[in-house]
């Protein structure tokens, strides 16, 4: 049995992500993507679009001087949505930072469209990135 298109493209986009491949990232995303990230901190709030999210990573990876790792446990996916869940960890300074995340997916026309984190730790995540 083989995977779902959508679980292939989610395990695309990781390993896109780890490689700071944007050329790829952006031709998994439709072109008006929505990013949600939650919480209470610097780095919350909805980013439109590979532009505005790219500029998001590129502060998530200054703050963390690159340290910055998701390790991908399982991904689940169908026509319209996708779940992987994560390890993430990171280093700033003498904070540390090693939770778990769900990571859901809306896609339209097998890109992603829409995406939301769900931290295991929120308040963590939040005094991370204050």
């Amino acid at each position: 049995m083989s995977d779902h298109p959508n679980v292939t493209r989610l395990h695309e986009a990781y390993e896109a992500f780890g490689k700071g491949d944007l050329d790829r990232l952006t031709e998994l995303w439709t072109p008006d993507i929505r990013w949600h990230e939650p919480g209470r901190n610097r780095l919350s709030g909805t980013y439109t679009g590979p532009s505005a999210v790219f500029e998001l990573f590129g502060r998530i990876m200054a703050d963390t001087g690159g340290s910055f790792r998701i390790d991908v446990q399982r991904v689940f996916a169908d026509d319209t949505h996708g779940v992987a869940l994560v390890h993430m960890s990171a280093h700033r300074g003498d904070r540390h930072l090693d939770v778990l995340a769900a990571h859901l997916l809306r896609f339209e026309d097998g890109r992603a469209a829409e995406f939301r984190a769900a931290h295991t730790e929120q308040a963590t995540v939040d005094e991370f990135f204050a």
